[in-house]
């Protein structure tokens, strides 16, 4: 319930602190005089967008407070208790506006975002005006209607749910359907470029191996040439290195008699000797040890031909060439494991399309029983509000022929909400057929047929404060009359805040506020104040007779009071 509103500096309102009562509150004045004002910044409570050109003339800054008492258990209770925000059966929420476009939103203390004041909003206060009327022309809104009557949200919002399961499901059976397309279209290429890589079989190091027989094959000849000159130099020469110095050694040899000097140079000359035999005898084994093969240069080469066409094409080196095998290998594996994993997500969906179809047929035939119970309703409560004779029917779309459809059309028929696509059908006058009620209803029927679908849906529902913009819109006399028994009625339920310029309305009232324009000190606010007795009976008299309110209009305030 909504105790307490304060608005400050907001349009022409300057400051108003209004102060609910239960059960049914009126509001009334003048034409202009702010009442619309009040309902726009209730708006605000509820996450309604704000705008700079709100905040008053002057003022830097506009704001808005409302206090709720909220009855335990609540759902309000478990959103608060979500976002960690303290509760306690009272709800304050402000909403301050800035000119430089910094809007700032507090609830119970903690700053909270628009998506939350707009969750909670909806929560705790509903406005049924022009806009509503609007929403109850277009048949997309008629089912939620149904379904809040036949108490069946809860299995709606459960078939949503799966609804979009099975929607994450599709999706992502088709990312991996287009993921496994892509692959099998590079399949040709990923086989063809493992298979050039196997077969060329290649071997860790294996191209520096291949360089340097290549350059060995490659200079054979002239290193033959190099060996041979060195090999005859060092020993085979009758002029050889190794014949010289022998003959040398020998020379000393003979001086070391005479000369102990000489005795250290023979030792050092006969080391050299020695090594110098080694190293011919090591050349000779290296001349016989070299290869002049044309053939196997030929092999070498067209080997590092093939080794270096593989590095352009896959890598800069052998082993870059070999993790790419394994790559493409694992690519093939994988490409199996996608196929086996789209495999169990189609036998997932097609188990999760029998369930669909299983419960939203269910769901369905619910909608089907709770649709006639939903017509007694309406027209009893047509019957109160002075639309007796008015036929009114829920029309279901194709429902016998889709209940006889597979489960592969089933499934293209079905949305979030379930199977059906129902519209609400009226005819106001005796004998007329039945067409949409978005295309022959007056905006004083849509006023009337809105409230009789609050009055119908208001032992179920659990928004506390109901707010009635425009419900007095097309009507008067003895209709405007059962509108007022009827919000009445409805207020034995929910506390009903009614914006109205009809006295016959206005006199059900329990509680009724005047809503003025003065001009105080040059500047035009609007204020309002709780009416006593007889301020009421002046109020609906004035309603009953204009400006000039005469005694007969008194005396007959007086008795719609009573």
């Amino acid at each position: 319930m909504l105790v307490q509103l304060t608005i400050s500096n907001f349009a022409i309102i300057g400051h108003l602190e209004i102060h609910f009562k239960p059960g049914l509150n009126i509001l009334s004045g003048e034409t202009g005089a702010g009442k619309s004002i009040i309902i726009n910044a209730v708006n605000l409570i509820l996450g309604g967008r704000a705008f700079a050109e709100l905040i008053r003339s002057g003022e830097e800054e506009a704001r808005v407070e409302a206090l709720f008492h909220v009855p335990l258990p609540s759902p309000v209770s478990s959103v608060l208790e979500e976002m960690d925000i303290p509760f306690q059966g009272e709800l304050l929420i402000k909403r301050h506006l800035s000119r430089e476009g910094r809007n700032r939103i507090v609830i119970n203390g903690s700053m909270a975002t628009l998506q939350l004041l707009a969750r909670l909003g909806q929560m705790v206060i509903s406005i049924s005006g022009q806009h509503e009327h609007q929403l109850l022309l277009k048949p997309e809104n008629h089912l939620v209607l149904l379904d809040d009557f036949s108490g069946l949200m809860d299995e709606r919002e459960d078939l949503r749910n799966a609804f979009n399961q099975h929607q994450a499901l599709k999706e992502k059976r088709d990312a991996l359907n287009k993921e496994i397309q892509e692959k099998e279209d590079r399949q040709d290429l990923v086989r063809f470029q493992r298979e050039e890589v196997e077969k060329a079989a290649l071997r860790p190091g294996e191209d520096g191996a291949l360089e340097a027989e290549r350059k060995r094959l490659l200079y054979a000849e002239k290193l033959m040439e190099e060996v041979r000159e060195a090999y005859g130099t060092l020993y085979e020469r009758d002029s050889s290195v190794l014949s010289s110095l022998s003959q040398s050694v020998r020379r000393l040899e003979r001086g070391a008699d005479l000369e102990e000097r000489l005795k250290p140079i023979v030792n050092t000359l006969v080391s050299a000797k020695a090594e110098i035999e080694e190293s011919a005898r090591e050349l000779r084994e290296l001349e016989r040890g070299i290869v002049m093969d044309p053939r196997r240069l030929e092999e070498v080469e067209e080997r590092l031909q093939l080794i270096h066409k593989l590095k352009r094409k896959y890598g800069a080196s052998l082993e870059e060439i070999l993790l790419l095998k394994d790559r493409l290998a694992e690519q093939m594996e994988n490409l199996d494991q996608r196929r086996e994993e789209l495999g169990r997500l189609e036998n997932q969906i097609e188990a999760m399309e029998e369930a669909l179809v299983s419960r939203a047929t269910h769901l369905s035939k619910k909608r089907r029983k709770g649709a006639g119970r939903f017509e007694d309703a309406v027209k009893e409560e047509f019957a109160l509000l002075s639309l007796a004779g008015t036929r009114f029917e829920v029309q279901f779309q194709n429902h016998d022929e889709y209940l006889k459809a597979g489960r592969e059309e089933l499934m293209k028929r079905l949305k979030a909400e379930g199977l059906d696509r129902v519209e609400f059908m009226l005819s106001p006058n005796v004998g007329e057929d039945l067409k949409p009620l978005s295309k022959i209803a007056s905006g004083g029927e849509l006023s009337r047929i809105m409230l009789a679908m609050k009055s119908i849906l208001a032992r179920s529902s659990s928004v506390e404060t109901i707010v009635f913009d425009e419900v007095d819109s097309g009507i008067g006399g003895f209709t405007a009359e059962v509108v007022g028994d009827k919000l009445r009625s409805l207020a034995g339920y929910h506390q009903i805040l009614c914006i109205t310029h009809l006295p016959q309305i206005a006199s059900k009232g329990e509680t009724h506020f005047m809503v003025e324009k003065q001009v105080v000190d040059g500047r035009t606010r609007t204020v309002i104040s709780q009416l006593d007795y007889e301020e009421r009976v002046k109020e609906i008299a004035r309603l009953l007779g204009g400006k000039k309110v005469s005694q007969r209009a008194v005396a007959h305030a007086r008795e719609l009071l009573s």
